[in-house]
């Protein structure tokens, strides 16, 4: 049995930062320190930083007045930020530079007087944070039916911006569709799927040409991680999507000869590793040997700065 490594995999530097900036406002301000949302969706990662002084809210009134709070990687709409400043907490932002590089484009297109769609998942903190930049003028899209019979007030003043963890080619499928129905739309000068969701995509596509199983480790509540699993199915291979590796079902790998193994942009590489270990003993307990080989991929050195103010904690810089 060969298991083959997707390159790259896990985290991604908006991840990384996010979880950075926690790890270090709780070195700066002490326990604890209020997270609205789960940082990002990992329920190992969350745990860690509950350990060590973290409290994950979903309203920000749940926070105390002129506590620390940290905005999730996924971002937040303006009547969050509002409502931080009013009860006088010390904010400070782990969105992910590439979130709010889209919430900037939608600033942008409303003051054009341009509406703009989202594409994305309902319900999605992403979504919701991107959709929350206009209190008018907003549509969300979630599929091609949904472009299909969009009904908007300015179909000759029209934009577009994506989630940035959704598949390629559906995104890619929808603005077609809106293209068709809307001449006129615009889209942001540069693609909004962030580079880690492409790149990771891209390696899932080398490894389904060369295996007959692919494993992707994250969370069911990871928008990049699902879409990983998708993008494998959608070439004709058996893929599944596992928290951790106790979660693996021993027939899935029988007479399996290639297995490949990712990991969403959320997802630590430790657990990347525990789910090796355990694929390793199921070999052995079926009397099969494994070997082990990274596909190389594209490389990443994407970094991002930190806040100013946690910034006299370390370098300053942090990512991959």
């Amino acid at each position: 049995m060969r298991i083959l490594l997707a390159n790259p995999r896990g985290f991604c530097a908006g991840v990384t930062r996010a979880i950075g900036i926690v790890e270090r406002a709780l070195e700066k301000f002490g326990a604890p320190v209020y997270v609205r949302h789960e940082v990002v969706h990992n329920p190992f990662v969350c745990d860690s930083l509950r350990a060590k002084g973290a409290v994950f809210i979903e309203e920000v009134d749940e926070a105390p007045p002129g506590g620390t709070l940290i905005f999730s990687a996924h971002g937040v709409s303006r009547a969050v930020r509002v409502a931080a400043t009013r009860r006088g907490l010390n904010v400070l932002d782990a969105t992910c530079p590439l979130v709010t590089k889209v919430h900037l484009e939608v600033d942008k297109m409303r003051a054009q007087g341009r509406e703009v769609v989202m594409i994305g998942h309902k319900g999605h903190p992403e979504v919701e944070g991107t959709m929350g930049q206009s209190e008018t003028g907003m549509y969300l899209v979630e599929n091609v039916k949904d472009a299909a019979r969009l009904v908007v007030a300015k179909p000759d003043a029209l934009s577009f911006v994506t989630q940035t963890t959704l598949s390629v080619e559906d995104a890619g499928q929808i603005i077609v569709t809106l293209k068709q129905r809307f001449p006129d739309i615009r889209g942001p000068h540069k693609n909004d799927i962030c580079y880690a969701t492409q790149n990771r995509q891209d390696a899932v596509k080398l490894l389904a040409a060369r295996c007959e199983l692919v494993l992707v480790v994250g969370s069911p509540k990871s928008s990049n991680s699902r879409r990983l699993r998708e993008v494998a199915a959608s070439l004709g291979i058996a893929a599944h999507l596992v928290n951790s590796a106790d979660e693996i079902d021993p027939a899935w790998i029988v007479d399996k000869r290639h297995i490949g193994v990712t990991a969403g942009a959320s997802a630590p590489e430790i657990l990347v590793a525990q789910v090796i270990e355990h694929l390793q003993r199921l070999s052995v307990r079926n009397q099969r040997k494994s070997q082990i080989e990274e596909i190389r991929g594209a490389d990443e050195c994407l970094r991002f700065h930190l806040p100013r103010v946690l910034a006299d904690q370390g370098s300053g810089v942090i990512g991959n």
